[in-house]
């Protein structure tokens, strides 16, 4: 299943370094962060429930990305 995620972030760099560390994250198969239209599209791997993996892919994104942000 994919979602798509309004984002606030900054600069592409930390565009990259979410999109990186969302797509290092247990229950994501697959991640894309877009800096231009502030979006994120995550793809959820089988079974997974997306509300708690976009927990821990927010928790992830704020370790690189402080000021970042991910509407859920």
């Amino acid at each position: 299943m994919k979602k798509t995620y309004k984002i606030e972030v900054d600069c592409a760099n930390c565009a990259n370094l979410m999109e990186e560390a969302a797509r290092k994250t247990a229950g994501v198969a697959g991640a894309t962060v877009n800096f231009m239209t502030q979006k994120m599209i995550v793809e959820f791997e089988e079974g997974q429930e997306p509300g708690q993996v976009m927990q821990t892919v927010l928790k992830a994104c704020k370790k690189v990305e402080p000021d970042c942000g991910i509407e859920l």
